[in-house]
């Protein structure tokens, strides 16, 4: 079937078209060139005075795995007050700040998106992970894997293991666990808190294996490169959310040595002391940094006030904010030798300064970080807030009026406390392009997604355009994923499954001699079961495995 988009205002930077009016032709699937004059089209979509971009990717948003369903279990309130009732085409289903399965395909669908990476799969949760994100319609995923904490890893440290040790054992754990990435959170400091250490900088030693945050993180982003994995080591850094911790972000920035590196979340770590409440904004040094240092991305994990719940790896920070839960309940547990986790529901308010602080923190860092290929729109779904609020976080990108607005409401004091009415940027609709399409899809290593050249995979949105970006945004006109329409004005009008991206690193097949001993001596579940088959990624006809190629060169 050969598909005719025919004059819409196409937004591909991943192509170096910024504005133009273009016809898109789709053909199994794919992005076609311009047919030949004979070849009859079977279906025309009129797209005057609409802007065409690729399907957007968030590449990090936390849709699969224990704690979101912990998360769940939690929140039965959340469920009730937020029912999805069964359509001809859709399954019923439920939550806003943690939604079901079913749900966050339909919702992400519905506002444009065609993909999103779960951002912390536990190697010994990975079967459950992939099961709980093959039951999404219509988005491919993937998943970073956890390392950093685990109890193998760490012993490996302490053993002062060689690299290309360390790097068998990344390898292997990546295609066990079916990951396109390796995630860190807290380096060392989810085992540190098994052995009652409540706080854990970059250069302090962990109590029980001797290894420091820096040499955690070193190894692994050295791992990751050698190895050829396309996205560079995914990091959630020490001291999340403690005032002064911009400095041991700043640290840690430098302290990789030029390494490529993803500091995720990064408005959680660029916070100071300065102030009669001794917290403040760092974003401008953290924005400065990240200017200099092109080895380095990040994502925002922008908050927005409301109710929402916070779910992380890192329960030695979940543990000391459990204080602030709200409603007051909240989780956190050992999660074999693997890692830990930590659940806690919480509502940010523009009245409480901190909040209001934290909201104009990551919209600072937003605006002064120069490259758009290099910062990328999240939420770090839940825990800012749900990925539903979108559409909202890019009206106060684009619209400087909106921005200003926003913020004469929030607490006074937090207002004096911040640059953002005087920054003057505006985003294009072609940078949003490029952090929500092109520049994710480049930084995850996807061969053929987020741009509408020939060759690609027909995963594109088409929007009316409108002033208020919001509304743009938070309603399609058309969705096509992998060329089939999915989504017609803001409504899932056809369901389809997406595929699971990996990689696939070699390694020393002698590696699991060792793993073999240490598995049965220490862990609940055998080699053989920890490690996931194609077979059931792919079972049920739920999408299918995507492999992509590695990049060479070591460092």
């Amino acid at each position: 079937m050969l598909i005719k988009l025919t004059g819409g205002t196409v937004y591909d930077p991943a192509g170096g078209i910024d504005g133009q009016r273009q016809d898109i032709y789709i053909q199994d699937g794919r992005i076609i060139d311009k047919p030949d004059e004979g070849m009859k089209v079977d279906k025309e979509y009129n797209l005057n005075g609409k802007v065409v971009m690729a399907g957007a990717i968030d590449m990090h948003t936390h849709i699969g795995g224990g704690k979101g369903n912990i998360a769940r279990i939690l929140l039965p309130e959340d469920h009730r007050a937020d029912p999805v009732i069964r359509s001809q085409l859709t399954r019923s289903g439920c939550g806003y700040v943690m939604p079901s399965t079913y749900v966050t395909g339909y919702r992400y669908a519905e506002m444009g998106y065609t993909a999103a990476f779960e951002p912390a799969v536990l190697p010994v949760n990975a079967r459950q992970a992939h099961m709980e994100m093959g039951d999404i319609p219509i988005l491919d995923k993937g998943g970073y894997i956890m390392m950093g904490s685990d109890d193998y890893f760490l012993r490996m440290m302490t053993a002062k293991k060689d690299q290309q040790a360390i790097n068998d054992y990344v390898a292997w754990t990546l295609r066990a666990a079916k990951g396109i990435g390796i995630k860190v959170v807290n380096a060392g400091g989810i085992s540190a808190f098994k052995f009652n250490q409540r706080k854990l900088d970059l250069d302090e030693k962990n109590a029980y294996y001797n290894v420091t945050p820096r040499d955690v993180l070193v190894t692994l982003a050295r791992a990751v490169k050698e190895l050829g994995i396309p996205h560079p080591l995914h990091v959630h850094g020490c001291n999340l959310g403690v005032p002064g911790n911009v400095e041991t972000t700043l640290d840690t920035i430098q302290g990789i040595g030029g390494l490529p590196m993803h500091l995720t979340h990064i408005q959680f770590h660029s916070y100071g002391t300065e102030g009669d409440f001794k917290f403040s904004s760092g974003a401008a040094q953290i924005a400065e940094a990240i200017n200099k240092n092109k080895n380095i991305t990040v994502d925002v994990g922008q908050i927005l006030f409301g109710q929402t719940v916070t779910a992380s790896g890192d329960n030695m920070r979940q543990h000391a904010n459990h204080q602030f839960a709200s409603p007051n309940k909240w989780v956190c547990m050992d999660i074999e030798c693997d890692a830990g986790c930590g659940v806690v529901p919480f509502k940010y308010k523009d009245q409480n300064f901190v909040n209001a602080l934290q909201w104009a923190i990551g919209l600072e860092t937003f605006l002064l970080v120069d490259d758009p290929w290099r910062i990328f729109l999240t939420t770090d779904h839940p825990n800012g807030a749900p990925f539903t609020s979108y559409p909202h976080l890019i009206r106060l990108l684009m619209d400087k009026s909106f921005r200003n607005d926003m913020l004469a409401t929030i607490h006074p004091e937090a207002q004096k406390m911040t640059t953002l009415a005087s920054i003057d940027r505006e985003y294009s609709l072609q940078e949003i392009a490029i952090m929500t399409r092109a520049g994710a899809a480049k930084l995850i290593g996807l061969q053929d997604r987020g741009g509408l050249t020939a060759g690609n995979w027909a995963d594109i949105t088409v929007y009316t355009e409108n002033s208020d970006r919001e509304k743009m945004f938070e309603k399609p006109d058309y969705v096509f994923k992998d060329g089939e329409l999915v989504v017609k004005d803001g409504q899932v009008v056809h369901v389809t499954w997406g595929t699971t991206h990996t990689v696939l690193p070699e390694y020393d097949a002698s590696v699991e001699q060792g793993l073999k001993d240490y598995f049965d001596r220490y862990m609940t579940m055998k080699l053989g079961n920890f490690k996931i088959s194609d077979d059931e990624i792919t079972e049920d006809g739920r999408g299918s495995l995507t492999v992509h190629p590695l990049q060479g060169g070591a460092v």
